[in-house]
């Protein structure tokens, strides 16, 4: 009878084997874009990344008979549950082979591992939190991700809802293509809207780099503070994404929405480099850098990262405009394609907007939740 064991992360050759248990799940998949070995390193890193300073994350790898062939994290996401008024942990970087009870054998480990933090329910997959890679695929297996989305073979949706996980959110991504993007018609619709809004677009001032994280810091956590399931990033984990994203930022593709000189709302669109970094299969740096200098004329495409419009300044078709304007200037770039995502299903202003830029849906990512009983000492009362 085959024998599955799961252990939790306690040296450094167990971290690098729950990295490197990515490439063994995935490296077969024609679609998937291996990440750099480097940022896999930091964002597990509990010591040092920022995310940690506010949860508690426990890093778990199931063997079957001997053999590597699963991971997961358990994670308490403290400012999460103050946000929200929640008593949630969450999971991710789940990879598992195509087998239930191995399955079944992490998902026990991560559960019971937030049951002693007496947490109600578990979510996921949270690669570690809705700032990072969020969701699992569900639909849309046949085209690669774009940067910063997550990717997984098709058979991880059946084992986490046999793991008695049901949906509890979808969240949606749009194609934008410039042969269906770009009309007449709406070069009228945005031209009355910015003059009957008084909105005005720029973009990012660069010479002004932390004056515009400072702004943008604070449109997102304005922006993003009513929407399901959204936390706010810390001074500490903005500035190392500002960091960490300076190097690669095209300021002609951050665009701010202004009402009489005032930010109301902004969106961050990234190259796809993902169409360069697919052909460093070992995940190396220096390959890395090496695909993006030589192959960088083949990526023809756009993700949206992140959009967003103060919630008293929805109504005015802000956000509308910025998708329009960050599509109209990333053609002039000589990128013909985009990605708009993610987006909760239920955010009607920003489907609509996917909509009315003639957005096509390309992927569905789920996140799942179940219910965790109580230990029973607290069961009981005692």
């Amino acid at each position: 009878m085959p024998q599955i064991t799961v252990r939790p992360v306690a040296s450094r050759s167990d971290r690098n084997c729950f990295i490197r248990l990515q490439w063994t799940m995935n490296a077969r998949l024609a679609g998937w874009v291996p990440p750099l070995l480097a940022d896999r390193r930091k964002l597990l890193d509990r010591d040092r990344h920022p995310f940690y300073r506010h949860a508690d994350a426990e890093f778990f790898i199931a063997e079957l008979d001997g053999v590597p062939s699963g991971r997961i994290a358990a994670i308490v996401n403290h400012n999460h549950n103050t946000e929200h008024g929640e008593n949630i942990g969450f999971f991710g970087f789940f990879e598992c082979v195509e087998d239930q009870a191995v399955a079944d054998a992490l998902f026990g480990a991560a559960v019971e591992w937030l049951r002693a933090r007496k947490v109600t329910a578990v979510r996921g997959p949270a690669n570690p939190s809705v700032n990072d890679e969020y969701g699992l695929l569900v639909d849309g297996f046949d085209d690669p991700p774009t940067v910063i989305m997550s990717f997984n073979p098709p058979y991880y949706g059946r084992l986490v809802e046999s793991a008695g996980f049901t949906k509890v959110r979808d969240l949606f991504t749009y194609e934008l293509r410039s042969e269906t993007f770009i009309s007449a018609k709406l070069e009228r619709v945005t031209a009355r809207l910015k003059e009957r809004e008084g909105l005005t677009i720029r973009p990012m001032n660069m010479e002004d780099f932390s004056g515009e994280v400072a702004r943008i810091r604070d449109l997102y956590a304005r922006a993003w503070q009513k929407n399901w399931g959204a936390v706010p990033m810390t001074d500490a984990e903005f500035d190392n994404l500002a960091r960490e994203l300076k190097p690669v930022l095209r300021p002609e593709l951050i665009l701010f929405a202004e009402f009489r000189g005032e930010p109301v709302g902004f969106a961050l669109s990234l190259p796809d480099f993902n169409q360069a970094l697919k052909y460093n299969r070992r995940g190396w740096f220096l390959t890395a850098l090496l695909c993006l200098i030589f192959l960088r004329k083949k990526i023809n495409r756009v993700r949206i990262l992140v959009l967003g419009v103060l919630p008293e300044r929805l109504k005015t078709g802000a956000g509308s405009l910025l998708m329009y304007e960050t599509g109209k200037r990333a053609m002039a770039l000589g990128y013909p394609l985009g990605e708009a995502g993610w987006i909760l299903e239920d955010n009607v202003m920003m489907n609509r907007a996917a909509e009315f830029m003639n957005g096509r849906r390309t992927k569905v990512y789920r996140i799942y939740e179940k219910s965790i009983t109580p230990p029973k000492e607290q069961q009981y009362g005692r």
